[in-house]
């Protein structure tokens, strides 16, 4: 399945014409399949390059080097995630065959919300990997503005409803390593079907396929992108604010073919998260007779501690 594609040069041209037509191109993608693949993402290839890099460069030190940078009062949120530590929504006695690496925000100035954010885990081995994890994690969160604001606008909302509450917000880059099937699996599944939580999430490519959506059909059905796009999904905090109208899209990683069991697979999500103090309590322009409220009111930190203590990452 060749998703949608919109470019996101077209959004910030200047051209209200070019403009219009990506807000319309967007909102129709996301409610009739929730992922887009979007080109001119303004993340530098080079930049991607540089964090692939680094993160093989981790995931490849000594399982006692990677457990020094665990921290899991933090649940997962900052630092290292051994195998098999989370699992999906529903599927407890089926962890996820991967490991993780998470890098959150980094406020700068005198900003009191600072105190509201651990400190991210410098890796001593790899000298370039903080650098390299914080210009992408700054790249990807202004592409995502951007993208958020085009949906704001196809919501009728003003076109920077959600700057003020993701500017600063608790984004999260995460690097995640399913290592190399050395035996014959339980399951055809590495990560098990499921929704993200945040607001949108976006995708910078994979070492390898394995990628599925459940389409609106009910198929599963392989992402294909190429290489100088992202894809960005909605997460189930959006589905909620607009009460379904975009809704949060189940996906899942499937194992390779058996020839290629020894290949490892590399993925590199950035879950764009609001304000704690964020309300997602569902708009008054999407509920309608036809569309009554589906959602008790919740804030954002609200839904992420419900959601984190659901995939085993918080007790």
């Amino acid at each position: 399945m060749n998703i949608p594609v919109v470019n996101l040069s077209d959004f910030v041209s200047g051209d209200p014409q070019l403009k219009q037509h990506f807000v319309n191109q967007l909102g129709k993608a996301y409610e009739e399949v929730g992922f887009v693949a979007v080109k001119n993402h303004g993340i530098p290839d080079s930049l991607i390059a540089e964090l692939y890099s680094d993160v093989e460069r981790f995931f490849s030190l000594p399982l006692s080097t990677k457990e020094k940078y665990k921290k899991p009062e933090l649940a997962g949120q900052r630092g290292y995630t051994s195998f098999g530590t989370e699992h999906a929504k529903g599927y407890d006695d089926a962890p996820d065959l991967k490991e993780f690496f998470q890098f959150g925000q980094v406020v700068e100035g005198d900003n009191p919300i600072k105190d509201q954010y651990p400190d991210n885990v410098t890796v001593d081995e790899i000298p370039a990997f903080t650098p390299t994890m914080l210009a992408a994690y700054k790249a990807f969160e202004k592409s995502g503005i951007s993208l958020l604001q085009a949906i704001a606008l196809f919501l009728d909302l003003d076109e920077h409803y959600f700057d003020g509450y993701v500017q600063n917000g608790n984004s999260i880059l995460r690097a995640i390593y399913y290592p190399p099937i050395t035996q014959e699996p339980k399951s055809a599944i590495r990560a098990e079907q499921h929704e993200d939580i945040n607001l949108i999430t976006l995708l910078v490519g994979a070492s390898a396929d394995g990628l599925q959506i459940l389409s609106m059909q009910g198929d599963w059905v392989p992402v294909t992108s190429r290489p100088e796009q992202i894809v960005v999904n909605v997460g189930d905090m959006l589905q909620r604010l607009t009460n379904d109208r975009l809704k949060s899209t189940t996906h899942r990683v499937v194992n390779p073919p058996k020839e290629k069991w020894g290949t490892a697979r590399y993925s590199i999500p950035f879950f764009l998260h609001p304000l704690s103090d964020m309300s997602l309590a569902c708009l008054d322009s999407c509920i309608t007779n036809a569309h009554p409220k589906a959602y008790t009111d919740y804030t954002a930190g609200e839904y992420l501690d419900e959601r984190l203590r659901e995939i085993g990452l918080k007790k």
